[in-house]
């Protein structure tokens, strides 16, 4: 991996408009190195005016910490929830030698900010102690990226990103703190990860972890993800290009999104596994007595 490049940024938090599970959203790094085939934020590189590949040019904030502490310590600040790497993993392979994100936690205990973090890295772990503390002060959500059991096909997806039993077995580990966690099977990929077998393994590793909730989601293909996602195919399993083709260019996305979530309903019901994600939030905000804004998950 090529060394992070350091650029500075005004704000820490952006205002994230939408159907998101947040408002606000941090992100200590402008590309990633898990190489995602399916990443949506791929397009963010050009629309930044960045050049390079979106999974080699890495940038790192190295101010982030300090505009962040400018946002929270803002009598304007309403204490809402943080989302902590929206676009790109806070904990990819650059934040074993950058360590940003100790210095983030430590101003999130100090000014008693919950926050929600989804990674694809067992790299979290080096911060648990923070995670905890915080934890004991307010709302953290914690979650894993898991879209599949099989090993061979998540090192073809996600080339980056830790093996499927090491994302489990961290989940496992934040079970011993005060922080929510969670599995997020995002995104779904039709004809590879939908499959009874698949479902059976995700689901119940994720009930095996005790997770609080898992939340599924179908694969989205707009704009350079597609492009990049259907190159994907085209090298690995061609005999699916024809039908991700006829999927996603015609009415029978509905159809299938219809029948998808019927079948996640029975393995929710099999292994008791919650889609609800909203009444933990509440409960916890409720029982610390935080003036927590309450617009995650609406």
């Amino acid at each position: 991996m090529k060394e992070p490049i350091p650029i500075s940024c005004n704000t820490a938090c952006t205002f994230v408009k939408g159907s998101f599970p947040y408002h606000w959203d941090l992100n200590v790094y402008r590309g990633c190195s898990h190489d995602c085939k399916y990443c949506f934020a791929r397009y963010s590189h050009k629309y930044l005016g960045e050049k390079g590949d979106f999974s080699e040019a890495i940038f790192v904030k190295t101010n982030i910490a300090e505009a962040l502490e400018r946002q929270l310590r803002s009598s304007k600040w309403d204490k809402a929830v943080i989302n902590l790497g929206g676009v790109t993993d806070n904990y990819q392979v650059a934040e074993a030698m950058e360590r940003q994100m100790p210095e983030i936690l430590r101003l999130m205990i100090k000014y008693k900010n919950p926050i929600i973090i989804s990674t694809k890295s067992d790299l979290i772990l080096r911060d648990f102690d923070l995670f905890d503390e915080l934890s004991r002060k307010t709302y953290v959500n914690i979650a894993s990226t898991i879209t599949t059991a099989n090993e061979t096909l998540q090192k073809k997806l996600e080339p980056g990103g830790v093996s499927p039993m090491r994302r489990f077995s961290m989940l496992q580990e934040f079970r011993k703190t005060k922080a929510s966690t969670a599995v997020h099977m995002m995104p779904l990929l039709p004809y590879l990860t939908d499959g009874e077998e698949n479902l059976n393994a995700v689901f119940s590793q994720a009930r095996d972890a005790h997770v609080d909730y898992l939340l599924p989601g179908l694969l989205n293909l707009r704009g350079e993800t597609k492009q990049v996602f259907y190159h994907f195919l085209q090298k690995e399993y061609p005999n699916l290009l024809g039908e991700y083709r006829i999927l996603y260019q015609n009415a029978g996305l509905k159809d299938y999104r219809r029948s998808l979530y019927k079948k996640l309903g029975r393995f929710k019901e099999k292994y008791q596994i919650s889609f609800d994600y909203r009444s933990r939030l509440e409960r916890m905000v409720n029982a610390k007595n935080e003036p927590v804004q309450l617009s995650i998950f609406d």
